[in-house]
């Protein structure tokens, strides 16, 4: 096994992240450590080094061609991931000073120089008992601030974010002033994509495309008036114009139920960006006034057009 697969082993035991074991993290801290392919684990040191005495490290040493730009790269993806982990220190100085440096803790020396040993166990074990696995620290920080959200009286959880900010103000707002009693049958969250899809129902109704980049944010579905209320959740994109209401009314064709096109907003001076853009015959509920609905044109108010 060469270097970059032990060190990659040793990253994955500590319980770092995916992305920081892949081959530019573990050259890094290679590097950090002066080890060379030939040179034995017992050999690494912990010199005071920038990012630009890592490069170069890795290019002289690793066969890689990585440019002096990449700098603000391997700080994103190894240094600061390798300091939260207790792996590497810095040296205090300004960050955008040219002689910002970084080193290998004491720690962090010793278990790299036991690597293939006897007491390499015994140092592993003691550093997992002393500082929380990275990927378990990033994992609790997501749980501690994802969106709880109650959809057809079930929890859910949302990731973060304003968008999904807006779909939960959508379902816990607007529905239950504008669709009472309606049920959810989509809504797609900004990681897990589709977090509620009803296909059977969709299916039922006459839906003939389902797919994540189709649908609108949100669909919910009122059997006792048999109406579809479309709902766009609109923080930077996608508000309902002419163009989104011809795509959705081709994937709907089959549909009979009365169709209602919403574009919902966070607040007003959302809405002013995107006033020229929306199509007539629609809809637009803003958050921050969710007693209230505008209408553009036409002669119903939130009724179907169909």
């Amino acid at each position: 096994m060469g270097k970059i697969e032990e060190i990659r082993l040793f990253l994955e035991n500590i319980g770092m992240p995916k992305e920081q074991l892949a081959d530019i993290c573990c050259r890094s801290l290679l590097a950090m450590a002066g080890l060379t392919e030939e040179m034995s684990w017992s050999s690494a040191t912990n010199h005071w080094l920038r990012i630009h005495d890592i490069i170069a490290f890795c290019n002289a040493n690793y066969g890689t061609t990585y440019a002096e730009n990449s700098r603000e790269t391997f700080r994103k993806q190894a240094m600061h991931h390798f300091r939260t982990a207790a792996l590497i220190e810095d040296n205090g100085m300004a960050t955008n000073s040219p002689n910002y440096k970084y080193r290998l803790t004491t720690e962090t020396l010793s278990i790299i120089q036991s690597i293939s040993s006897l007491e390499w166990e015994v140092r592993m074990r003691h550093f997992n008992i002393n500082h929380p696995k990275l990927i378990d620290v990033y994992a609790s920080k997501r749980r501690m601030t994802l969106i709880p959200v109650k959809i057809n009286n079930l929890d859910f959880t949302l990731s973060t974010g304003k968008h999904n900010e807006l779909q939960k103000a959508i379902i816990e707002n607007f529905a239950p002033r504008f669709a009472p009693g309606a049920e959810c049958l989509y809504l797609g969250d900004t990681i897990e994509k589709a977090l509620i899809k009803n296909v059977e129902k969709l299916q039922e109704l006459g839906f003939e495309i389902t797919l994540h980049d189709k649908m609108p944010d949100v669909v919910l579905y009122s059997e006792e008036k048999n109406w579809i209320y479309f709902v766009e959740a609109v923080t930077s994109v996608g508000p309902m114009n002419p163009k989104r209401l011809l795509e959705i009314e081709e994937m709907t064709k089959n549909v009979t139920a009365g169709k209602i096109f919403v574009t919902a907003f966070l607040d007003i001076s959302t809405y002013k960006r995107f006033i020229d853009t929306l199509a007539w015959d629609t809809e637009v509920w803003l958050a921050d006034i969710p007693d209230h609905l505008i209408h553009l044109n036409g002669d119903r108010f939130l009724g179907p057009r169909n």
